[in-house]
């Protein structure tokens, strides 16, 4: 049975016609927080990829892809942007403030002589937090956030495996030393010394 593309209402499967059209498909990552962000944007509810679950290239911008091999790959940390089958309420954008003059005024006090009712203080809306409503997209923070967390994830796992190899690299003179000194070539002060130096790098 032919693979097919996770994304909502993507109908691209794994053919003999979609490898001739040059469309790849490309399985969700290992690692935890790309895959949280992978997850946050392809938008579907209570989505949870398999092993096996695939997306295909037509979500992903052409600078994503690494093509330099035999087979084409995406680049480390990439996450899927192109979705044009969103069901409309998931396709709205954030809506941007208006700085204009006149819509600035509309937000001033009237200066109208005429009695106006003035609504009580917990019904009317706060115009800084309806702002900070529409200046915000929480899906957008979402991704940034597992796109950090990626990040953070992947310099750990950087660090760790600079400090192992350092680790084996001073015993591997440690070793090299003794073997100098139990055949003889250098003397236990110049091992001593060595020794210190090796612990100093």
């Amino acid at each position: 049975m032919p693979v097919s593309c996770a994304a909502f209402g993507c109908k691209n499967r794994r053919t003999s016609l979609s490898k001739h059209r040059g469309i790849t498909f490309h399985q969700f990552p290992k690692d935890p927080g790309l895959r949280k962000a992978w997850i946050l944007a392809v938008r579907r509810r209570d989505f949870k990829p398999s092993n096996k679950t695939v997306l295909c290239s037509s979500h992903f911008h052409d600078k994503d892809f690494d093509r330099t091999g035999q087979t084409v790959r995406l680049r480390e940390h990439v996450i899927p942007s192109i979705f044009e089958s969103f069901p409309d309420h998931l396709k709205k954008a954030p809506v941007k403030t208006r700085s204009t003059r006149t819509s600035r005024r509309a937000c001033e006090p009237s200066n109208d002589p005429a009695p106006v009712p003035v609504p009580k203080a917990p019904d009317s809306p706060k115009p800084s937090v309806s702002d900070h409503h529409y200046a915000l997209d929480p899906n957008q923070i979402k991704i940034k956030l597992s796109e950090a967390q990626a990040r953070v994830e992947h310099l750990e796992r950087q660090l760790r495996n600079a400090k192992d190899r350092e680790r084996r690299q001073k015993q591997a003179v440690k070793l090299l030393l003794d073997e100098l000194r139990n055949t003889g070539v250098i003397s236990d002060e110049l091992q001593l010394r060595l020794t210190q130096d090796s612990g100093d790098l």
